[in-house]
C-alpha cells in the first residue's frame, strides 16, 4: 500500500524538527523551563518562529550517565526513533499562527533502556509538554 504524501511525512524525523545552532541551544538552556519524565529530563522553550514545524528537538545522552560511545549512540537511536513514532502526540498543542516549542531531551537514566521504557518516558514527555504548553494559555 502507497501512503499518500501527508501520510509519508508525519512519520520523518526531518532537520526542521531538530534544534540546531550554537544560539539556538544556549537559549534553551538557559531561558527554558523543564520538568521530568523518567528516563527524560525535558527542558522546553516557547518561541514564535516561523518554522515548518510546531516542535523542534534536541536529544542528548550525556557521557556522565553512559561512558561507552556504543551505548550513548544506541540510546540516541532508539530515543530518535520513539519521537518519531509519537511525535503526533503532541501536534496540535499549540494555538496560533508562528508558536514553535524546543524541547530537549536528556537522558538521566545511568543504565540501557530498552525500547519499551524509551518509548513509555517519550510518550510521557510529549503529553506532559502539550499539557504545559497548553496550560500556559489558559
Amino acid at each position: 500500500m502507497l501512503l499518500s504524501m501527508n501520510e509519508g511525512e508525519c512519520c520523518r524525523f526531518t532537520k526542521d524538527e531538530r534544534v540546531t545552532g550554537e544560539k539556538r541551544i544556549e537559549t534553551l538552556f538557559t531561558r527554558g523551563r523543564s520538568f521530568m519524565a523518567y528516563p527524560f529530563r525535558v527542558v522546553f522553550l516557547e518561541t514564535v518562529h516561523p518554522h515548518a514545524s510546531p516542535l523542534s528537538v534536541l536529544i542528548s545522552i550525556p557521557k556522565k550517565r553512559l561512558r561507552s560511545a556504543v551505548h550513548r549512540n544506541r540510546m540516541k537511536r532508539l530515543t530518535r526513533e520513539a519521537y518519531r513514532l509519537n511525535k503526533h502526540l503532541f501536534d496540535g498543542g499549540l494555538s496560533g499562527e508562528g508558536v514553535h516549542v524546543d524541547a530537549a531531551f536528556i537522558y538521566v537514566k545511568d543504565a540501557l533502556s530498552d525500547f519499551a521504557e524509551v518509548e513509555k518516558g517519550m510518550r510521557k514527555a510529549l503529553s506532559t509538554l502539550k499539557v504545559q504548553i497548553g496550560g500556559e494559555k489558559c
